[in-house]
């Protein structure tokens, strides 16, 4: 911490949950450019230019959405997304603050196509939480390995383990361990 110094949080601004999924499910395993580039058409085409919206989802047909480049299985999970949306399952902006993680891990991962680390992601950048510790993240993996001096890449129930001793600020941890990981991967100059 005193190598890399205080670091500077962006995070608990406005979003809408919909919206915020609808990206992550079309920015898997794409470049940042295509993805984006896709995001923009779906959201040209059939959201007015805005976010995408639970209206907007279930109204765009499979095959518009096949036309902005969007693959049969992500058009699944985006309906899916739309429709547990409707259910409830997926909580409106407002209900995001009262719910507690592992509640919202268990929702949002009922979702066709959002995973864990997914929804940890939203948790840290998005809600700003206090205590998510993404113990399947690479650059987590590799941070610890080298904090702790580790000879190997710690395994995900080894790094639980590792970090409960940072509880109640392992998002904390994290920002920290994904640096260290960085830092690692830069060129020395």
């Amino acid at each position: 911490m005193r190598r890399i110094g205080a670091l500077e949080t962006e995070w608990q601004q406005r979003f809408d949950p919909v919206d915020a999924l609808a990206r992550s499910i079309l920015y898997q395993q794409l470049s940042g450019k295509a993805a984006a580039t896709i995001v923009g058409r779906v959201r040209e085409r059939w959201c007015g230019g805005g976010p995408m919206t639970v209206a907007n989802l279930l109204a765009a047909p499979d095959s518009g959405l096949r036309e902005c480049g969007v693959s049969f299985n992500k058009i699944a999970a985006l309906k899916d997304l739309a429709a547990k949306a409707t259910e409830g399952i997926v909580p409106k902006a407002a209900q995001l603050r009262w719910l507690a993680d592992d509640e919202l891990i268990a929702r949002l991962t009922a979702v066709r196509g959002i995973g864990r680390w997914t929804v940890q992601m939203m948790l840290i950048f998005r809600l700003g939480r206090p205590d998510v510790f993404p113990v399947d993240d690479l650059g987590v993996q590799k941070g610890a390995e080298i904090v702790l001096g580790l000879n190997a890449t710690p395994k995900s129930k080894h790094l639980q383990e590792l970090g409960a001793h940072w509880a109640p600020h392992r998002t904390l941890a994290s920002l920290y361990l994904w640096r260290v990981a960085d830092q690692a991967k830069a060129p020395s100059t």
